[in-house]
């Protein structure tokens, strides 16, 4: 198996993890957990193929994709209690899917457009989405209202995988490069509470004033 095939499935099986431990966080079933764990695991990519016109969806051309997910969902339905902080779990899994999966989608990209911009958009996108869907559906905090750094960790790898592409650099050196940087980021935001400055809201001008 080629490094971004490894990438690729690790992405998957680990998104797939934190959308069954969100599920045990809900006490679902074992369908809850399969669905949790389907949904977020090729979420991302699914709509990375769309983007990309690259149909039927990788997981509809390989289906062992979908199983992967199905293995997982029913590997933490039977294990999930064993671990103490499952939500503390969760999170550092979906560093570890975020960082696999914005080298994935930003070479998917580069490699179906050529284009460095549509690579860090793909990667960002890729990496991002299967996090957002699984909290939406689960009910749980989503990871974009988290104080902390999130899609920016998944954007700077992107943009790190592809520039060190762009400059020739051998492909496992920039898929380790790209995966490494993101990971950094948003563990570092994970550990220290890194975020960027938030808005501030200032009252609104009064009606008369604008009429």
């Amino acid at each position: 198996m080629t490094l971004l095939g490894f990438l690729d499935y690790a992405g998957v099986a680990v998104f797939a993890a934190t959308g069954a431990l969100s599920a045990s966080r809900k006490e679902l079933d074992v369908i809850g957990f399969l669905f949790l764990a389907a949904i977020t695991g090729i979420g991302g990519g699914t709509l990375r193929d769309l983007v990309l016109g690259n149909v039927p969806v990788f997981w509809v051309r390989d289906p062992g994709y979908i199983l992967v997910c199905a293995f997982v969902g029913v590997l933490v339905f039977f294990t999930a209690h064993l671990f103490e902080s499952r939500y503390r779990l969760l999170i550092w899994l979906d560093a570890i899917g975020l960082s696999a999966y914005c080298v994935m989608g930003a070479a998917k990209g580069l490699a179906a457009t050529g284009s460095p911009t549509v690579a860090i958009v793909t990667g960002t996108l890729t990496a991002a989405l299967g996090g957002i869907l699984r909290d939406i559906i689960a009910g749980e905090p989503s990871v974009l209202l988290r104080p902390e750094i999130y899609v920016t960790a998944a954007l700077v790898g992107a943009c790190a995988f592809t520039a060190a592409t762009a400059l020739g650099t051998p492909l496992y050196v920039a898929s380790i490069l790209g995966a490494t940087t993101a990971f950094a980021i948003r563990g570092g935001a994970l550990r220290f509470g890194w975020s960027f400055p938030s808005y501030k809201s200032r009252p609104g001008r009064p009606p008369q004033d604008v009429l």
